[in-house]
């Protein structure tokens, strides 16, 4: 941890390469003190629920930072932070889109149509207490035309994202309504998240002070 002082608190730990989640815990005032992105098997189990696969992941992804860290101290591993978002389209689970035609199809099935979006969240503490939640949020699309297609294709701005796209870039003038937490499209639930920290003692709120 560092020094005790004003300025006190424990280390944070993003279980995740996401910039977009980084950004987010940035926005909110907290100082990410490591990026441990895991590599871990993604793959819906069979039967799988949405909700159910977002908060497995989450949680393997936090176990697999705190794997990483096994040889640090309690003090040094700090409190570690991990998401995963999970698109539905009907019963469909969308993947994360590495290939032009898997991001189409993903476009497809969400043009003209409301799709749900699952984050899963879990915070592992320095003492080992695992405590997580799993947000929906409602989006509907417009429908779209051929150039909104094309065009956004090819910009390739769905690659590597959940559903084939980004709400908070080029596809945000796609979204017609949003029910729920916009940031849990993004991609990391903010109130929860800072719930689940502040409910184990993390001081959230430190990064606050003198921000003008």
């Amino acid at each position: 941890m560092s020094a005790k002082g004003d300025s006190w608190r424990p280390k944070l730990v993003l279980a995740s390469a996401s910039p977009r989640r980084l950004a987010l815990l940035e926005q909110v005032g907290l100082a990410v003190d490591a990026v441990m992105p895991s590599e871990i098997d993604e793959t819906p189990q069979r039967g799988e629920r949405p909700r159910v696969l977002a908060v497995r992941l989450a949680r393997e992804k936090a176990r697999a930072a705190r794997d990483a860290l096994a040889g640090e101290t309690a003090d040094k591993a700090g409190f570690i932070v991990a998401a995963d978002t999970v698109v539905v389209a009907g019963r469909r689970i969308l993947p994360k889109t590495e290939l032009v035609d898997e991001a189409a199809a993903c476009l497809r099935l969400l043009s003209g149509r409301g799709h749900r979006v699952y984050s899963g969240v879990c915070v592992l503490t320095p003492d080992g207490a695992l405590r997580e939640r799993v947000v929906e949020t409602r989006v509907r699309f417009k429908r779209l035309s051929n150039d909104d297609f094309e065009t956004y294709l090819a910009s390739g701005e769905w690659r590597g994202k959940a559903g084939g796209y980004a709400i908070q870039g080029l596809a945000g003038s796609f979204v017609v309504k949003i029910v729920g937490s916009y940031s849990n499209v993004v991609g990391l639930p903010l109130y929860e998240t800072m719930a689940l920290l502040s409910g184990e003692g993390f001081p959230v709120h430190l990064g606050w002070m003198n921000r003008l």
